[in-house]
Formats: C-alpha cells, structure tokens, sequence
C-alpha cells in the first residue's frame, strides 16, 4: 500500500471562513446570520489544529447534490442540526473524509461573485439563503476531526430540463453563452472553450480563498459527447495537427493540470483528486479523459489520487459473457496500471446497488446485493490488492435507504471491518 501524504494539512491550522467568531459558539452555535452577511465570503482564520487527524486509509462518503434533500436548508440552525447528524453517521461508519458537492451545476452552495446560489439551498436559483452552508460545513467536520472536500462538477451547468429548471440571471448562459453547448437537455461549458476552463479554475480559486477544506474533487463528467459539432470551430481555429480525439484529451488535461496548479499554489498540502469512470475505455474514448496521464506525468501526477468508480459486483457479467467488469477483475486490473508512488488509488463503490443489485447477466447479479455485508467485503479485497481506500456512493443508499434492514446490516459490517482495519493501523 503506498502511505499518503503525512504532511500535516491545512485543516490543521485553519478552520472556515464564520470560524472567526469561534468565541460564538459557545453563546450558541446556531446563531444564523444575516442575508447580508452571508452574501460576502469572508477571510480565512487561524485556530488551533484538531487533536485527531484522519487515519491512514481515505474511507470517504459522497454527499452527492441527489442527497441534499436530506438537509434543511432552512436557517443556519437547521442545517447545522441535519448536517451534523451526516457526519454523526459517517463516524458511525469509521470513515474520514466527506466529499461534499458544492458545485453541481456551476452554481455555489456557498457566497460567490462568479456563480449563483444554488437551488438546492432555498429551491429557487441565485436565492441567498440566509447564512453560509459552506462556512457550516467546514467548522462542523473539523470540529470532528473529518477532512472535507470539496466537491466540484467543473462543466456540467444543467443535467436536464428540472435539474435546474431555470438559470439566474448571473448564470454562465445567460452571462457567456459563447461559452455553453447543448447536449439533449443538458447544457454544458464546452471544454475547448479555454475562457471557461479559465473560469473554473477562478471559482476553484475563490473557494480556496475563502474556505478551510481539505481537498478539490472532481467527479467523472468532462466531455459531454463524441459528437464532432460540439467544438469544430474551436478545433479549426487551433490549427492542430494533433487528432480530435488526441486535441480533446489535451483540452481536458490542461484542466486538469491548471486545477492542480491552482490547489497547489494555494497550500502544497491540499488535495486534488479525481473520480473517474470505472471503466478505463470509456474515460479515454468518450470522455476524453486521459488518465493514464494524469497518474504518471513526467512532471510529477496531476492529481493526489484517482478514485475509479466500480460499481460492479463480484463476478459481474456483460450479456456477452465478459467478466471484465467483475469486482475481482476491474479492481486487479486498475492497480496494475502505472501510476506514480505520489498517486493514492481509491475505488468508489456502489451502495446504490443495495438491494436493488447491479444488472449484470450472472445469476447472483441482484442477490449479492442482499447480503448485508457486500461493502464490507469489498473494502477488504480492495485493501489486501493495495488499494489505499475507498468511496461509498452515496449517503442516501445507507441512511435513508428504500431496504432500510439491509442498509443497517450494510452499516454494521463496514463499521465493524473499519474497526478491524484501524486496529491493523491501516
């Protein structure tokens, strides 16, 4: 297993931003404050660092924008009320890390002068809900000892026709729509476009400006489509000799590169890390996601860790017979690849698939699902090939489940093999 970064990380001298009235809680942690003063992010304040760090393996829930309904958002108190019974739960479970979607849709669910108030706050698009959610956010998981990351969609600005359902005024399509293609319903930056990768590497900076997180993650959305149309007239006006497909992984990697800049430039102990797709051809050829790249530039990796999302189960079969998707095979094949010693591996896994099983043609495809102990004996498998932790996508699948019995059981058997693992000093 390779050890992660030991340098001691921002989170262990710095808190959020509301943290510099610390002195407050104690008249009263859910003091909300006003409209006014949520609208402007404020400056980073020292504190003292907690006195648990995060252990060894990364064991981190996805708190995904599908999971904020489980959050009140209706004053500062409120949220911070549910919130912390989030992280209640995921201590419950052993984990460290929290991945916290902050920026579905090119919008913030937090103060920002370059994206709008998120709807997911208040219902209603470029709304200020009153008080800071991120502020919240980081003071809570620091006082527990978590690591919060922040978790980033850099361009995807609408999903379909509900999600959202209207723009701002200060929206990106409405602000620079020369900027934005549309894909179905969806709408999206055009990643040839280097004014919008521009643009998403300023929110990241603005974000670190002015919050204490620990890490920026980007989940696995880059190119929207393999269609030629999205950006022929930039790809002609590059006068590339490069082929579209080889110009579109460069577009894409010089995100990536100058998002690790960013968070670098910032604090060399934060960090950066990527979910991509779990499988590896689909990140190449239709995401034009190169990877391979990322884990092993000649100038050092362009991300802390790559975390591929295998959400398959143990012997999972394609209708062809192909068992490359199998838990046991994709697994062994990512930690196979090349990857610099200053890249961690993760692996996302599927709490989703609770109950509900996987789709696979094997027979055991849905009952596997239904063992009550399926996470548990994957994070065991994924730490004897190497792996240095794990993902579980995503907290609603455990907490709120439609097979709330299996979920318990779920919970209990990762609690007890993270019990089992730390004893192990891992």
């Amino acid at each position: 297993m390779r050890i992660l970064n030991k340098q001691i990380s921002r989170r262990a001298v710095l808190q959020g931003a509301g943290v510099a009235a610390l002195a407050a809680l104690t008249a009263g942690c859910g003091k909300q404050q006003s409209p006014a003063a949520a609208s402007e992010p404020q400056a980073i304040q020292e504190t003292q660092k907690p006195d648990k760090m995060p252990s060894e393996q990364y064991r981190a829930m996805w708190l995904s924008y599908l999971d904020w309904h489980l959050v009140d958002f209706s004053s500062q108190s409120a949220f911070e009320k549910s919130f912390e019974t989030v992280l209640e739960n995921c201590q419950s479970l052993g984990l460290n890390t929290l991945i916290a979607q902050v920026r579905p849709f090119g919008d913030a669910l937090y103060p920002s002068t370059l994206f709008p108030w998120s709807h997911l706050c208040t219902g209603t698009r470029g709304k200020d809900p009153g008080f800071d959610p991120l502020d919240c956010m980081v003071r809570l998981c620091h006082e527990r000892a978590i690591s919060l990351e922040a978790w980033i969609n850099p361009y995807r600005l609408r999903a379909n026709a509900k999600m959202p359902a209207e723009f701002a005024e200060n929206d990106l399509p409405n602000t620079h729509p020369e900027w934005c293609v549309t894909v179905g319903e969806g709408v999206y930056l055009n990643p040839a476009e280097p004014s919008a990768a521009d643009y998403v590497v300023q929110g990241i900076t603005e974000l670190l400006d002015h919050y204490a997180v620990d890490g920026i993650h980007f989940d696995d959305y880059f190119y929207p489509t393999t269609e030629a149309e999205i950006d022929a007239a930039q790809y002609a006006a590059a006068s590339s000799t490069l082929p579209l497909e080889e110009w579109r992984r460069q577009q894409v990697t010089n995100l990536v590169r100058n998002a690790r800049d960013a968070v670098k430039a910032k604090d060399p102990t934060l960090r950066f890390g990527i979910s991509p797709q779990g499988n590896p051809d689909n990140n190449y050829n239709q995401q034009y996601s190169d990877v391979d790249k990322w884990m092993n530039d000649p100038d050092g990796p362009l991300v802390d860790y790559i975390c591929p999302q295998v959400y398959w189960g143990y012997g999972y079969q394609l209708k062809s017979g192909s068992t490359r998707f199998a838990y046991e095979n994709i697994t062994a094949e990512w930690v196979k690849m090349p990857r610099s010693e200053a890249c961690g591996l993760y692996f996302g896994l599927g709490a989703y698939r609770i109950g509900d099983g996987d789709g696979g043609a094997n027979p055991d495809s849905k009952t596997q699902w239904e063992s009550g102990h399926q996470l548990a004996d994957m994070i065991s498998d994924l730490t004897k090939l190497g792996a240095d932790g794990y993902g579980l996508f995503r907290y609603e699948f455990l907490f709120a489940s439609n097979y709330p019995e299996l979920a318990a059981a779920e919970c209990s058997a990762v609690a007890e093999k993270n019990k089992e693992l730390a004893a192990q000093g891992r």
